[in-house]
């Protein structure tokens, strides 16, 4: 039941970072919810091999590089979906610090629904 909430609003998620910023489009829900769910898919297979091959760079820029990983993925997504769209690099990055953010906010809100006692 988690998944399938944090789903649908990751989806929502998608579809607010669109409505709110110009540089990422999203044409529907359903394509949201295949866009959230391809992004889900990246982050848990695609982004901890980044993250290991980055690692120098990673420790240099003090962190800053899993920003340009966030975003890269985001933009990997975007290129393989038909309905989510972002317009080069600079929307990536900024489309994914908000979808970051409001995820953020989202698993703090679950965290809290779904606490064991």
């Amino acid at each position: 039941m988690k998944l399938v909430l944090r789903w649908l609003l990751s989806a929502s998620a998608l579809l607010l970072v669109a409505h709110v910023y110009s540089g990422v489009v999203v044409t529907s829900f359903i394509s949201a919810l295949i866009a959230a769910g391809v992004i889900g898919l990246l982050n848990l297979v695609v982004r901890p091999v980044l993250v290991i091959l980055t690692l120098p760079v990673t420790v240099l820029t003090l962190g800053l590089f899993m920003f340009v990983i966030n975003a890269l993925l985001f933009w990997a997504a975007a290129g393989m979906l038909e309905g989510f769209d972002v317009r080069g690099f600079g929307a990536a990055l900024v489309g994914s610090l908000a979808y970051s953010v409001i995820g953020l906010v989202i698993e703090s809100a679950l965290g809290g629904l779904f606490s064991k006692k």
